[in-house]
């Protein structure tokens, strides 16, 4: 296998944690950029571990996924630190009584939402009114630095909230179809709402910046999440609709999805639109660089979700049903990561290559040197993939994971009977546990643990571990479940789970495995 030098040095032996910002603990919702994520990171460091994995940040659409936003370039305003608004002035104790009123056990997005939206819009207002000359300046530099995407998505979210949030398709011509007239009316007409969205990412930014900075500090690399697809009702398939797919109507022509697999049937149809990658080319895939060059902002490496779909991606007709009709296309290959790379030179990416993998599929990752994924949990079943999920077949260049946040918890997985979550047969998990026993050589020892120590002990460069695996915690911590539109993305911990039992188990096996 080909292993790039520069990537050997991005990704060193090493340990991690995926847990998405929205599953810290605190009192205002939802886990957002404030004292909670700074504990988190401590507990990072005090562990061994160097890597904290997480999903997109982008604000949220479609059943509150990070992989349905409406930016492929803003932050989620959900995840600002309420608090740090209060330190400022621009919020007061009382205003704050409001967000402490949401449940804190998980995430219900609707009041999350609401409430959140309506005190930085509050705050936005206080900054203005005396927001001090140095946060100003700091604030119109940050709008010029970014207006190429931030001018787009704050008109888009300013206009989605006048046609009561109805998808950008729905609208009336002048603004769908973006005439420079409409355009400048909307802009003029929509101005204190848009300024609020611009407030909103500037500090969203600023408080991601100085909790990346922390991470540095105490030794932590950040690891961020691109989705290969863009939510229809997003700025960037708004601004940039000459991209994608698209009908007359400004609707997609043909979607996006998996064909069906060992674990669903009859696929997954994601409803995505589709890449014109050819109009990509001509521009030099200039939208994508930008894309990633602010990515690589955010966070220190990139995980490419579904990256086969760069070689080859499952085209669904537009009015389908499910993903069973689809046909493979050939997307853009090597030719496209060339371009990237001779333009950004360095790419700390990580491909997820998890699902139908083809020679050509590996033969570009290769090519890069990008480090593949392998989730221990399909390792022991009937999976065609499964022997490649083996510890003893993994590769130096590698991301090894217990599960991942599409996965059950392991525990969840163990103690599951498999109805309804995938084409299992019951005697097909007898077996598969049968199996795992036999290959970790484990009695005692909590399932979890047994498969936390798997991957650490492996020879995978990057070892990752959700960390509802590092708790124990059975399904109803599950991230997600592919296929289902609601119930998901809400799991939180509690502030008291980072034990320091459990950090030092952790700590241990960091130290006896040299990550």
């Amino acid at each position: 296998m080909v292993k790039s030098n520069v990537n050997a040095s991005i990704f060193p032996r090493c340990g991690g944690i995926l847990l998405h910002v929205t599953s810290l603990p605190g009192g205002h919702g939802i886990g957002d950029l404030g004292a909670s994520a700074y504990e988190f990171v401590e507990f990072l460091a005090l562990s061994g571990q160097k890597l904290w994995q997480v999903l997109p940040l982008g604000p949220t659409g479609y059943g509150d996924s990070p992989y349905q936003l409406f930016s492929a370039f803003a932050g989620n305003p959900i995840l600002i630190d309420l608090h740090a608004l209060q330190e400022q002035g621009l919020l007061s104790a009382q205003d704050l009584a409001v967000a402490s009123a949401l449940p804190t056990d998980h995430v219900e997005y609707g009041p999350v939402i609401d409430v959140k939206r309506r005190l930085i819009a509050q705050a936005a207002r206080a900054f203005w009114a005396d927001g001090g000359r140095a946060n100003l300046a700091a604030f119109d530099n940050f709008c010029l630095e970014n207006t190429d995407w931030l001018d787009d998505y704050s008109l888009f979210m300013a206009c989605k909230a006048v046609y009561n949030d109805a998808v950008w398709a729905d609208w009336d011509d002048g603004i769908r179809l973006r005439d420079p007239s409409a355009l400048e009316e909307w802009r003029q007409k929509l101005a204190p709402e848009i300024n609020v969205h611009k407030f909103a990412q500037f500090e969203f930014f600023r408080q991601w910046q100085k909790l990346k900075l922390h991470c540095q500090r105490r030794g932590i690399s950040i690891m961020g999440d691109i989705p290969i697809y863009v939510a229809h009702d997003s700025a960037d398939v708004w601004a940039h609709p000459e991209l994608f797919r698209m009908d007359e109507h400004s609707r997609p022509a043909a979607v996006a999805g998996v064909p069906p697999d060992y674990f669903s049937a009859t696929g997954q149809l994601w409803g995505n639109p589709l890449y014109r990658w050819e109009v990509s080319a001509a521009s030099g895939h200039r939208w994508w660089i930008d894309r990633f060059r602010a990515s690589l902002k955010l966070f220190d490496h990139v995980r490419l979700d579904h990256f086969r779909g760069f070689e080859a991606f499952w085209e669904v007709p537009a009015n389908a049903a499910t993903a069973q009709d689809g046909k493979w296309v050939k997307g853009p290959g090597a030719e496209f990561f060339r371009a990237v790379k001779a333009e950004l030179r360095v790419l700390p990416f990580v491909a997820e290559n998890l699902g139908v993998i083809t020679p050509q599929v590996e033969a570009m990752r290769e090519e890069f040197g990008f480090p593949g994924m392998s989730l221990l949990q399909f390792a022991f079943g009937n999976d065609p993939q499964g022997p490649s999920f083996r510890p003893h077949n993994y590769a130096r260049e590698l991301a090894a994971y217990t599960g991942g946040h599409d996965n059950d918890t392991t525990v969840g997985w163990w103690n599951s009977s498999g109805v309804g979550e995938s084409t299992r047969t019951p005697e097909d998990i007898r077996k598969e546990r049968a199996f795992a026993r036999a290959y970790l050589g484990f009695k005692d020892e909590p399932i979890n643990w047994a498969l936390i120590r798997a991957v650490y002990a492996s020879v995978a460069d990057i070892a990752i571990v959700p960390l509802q695996d590092v708790l124990g915690l059975g399904s109803e911590a599950r991230m997600n479940l592919p296929g289902t539109v609601s119930g998901n993305w809400k799991w939180r911990y509690q502030a008291d789970a980072l034990t320091t039992d459990v950090t030092a188990r952790l700590r241990e096996l960091t130290v006896l495995y040299d990550r």
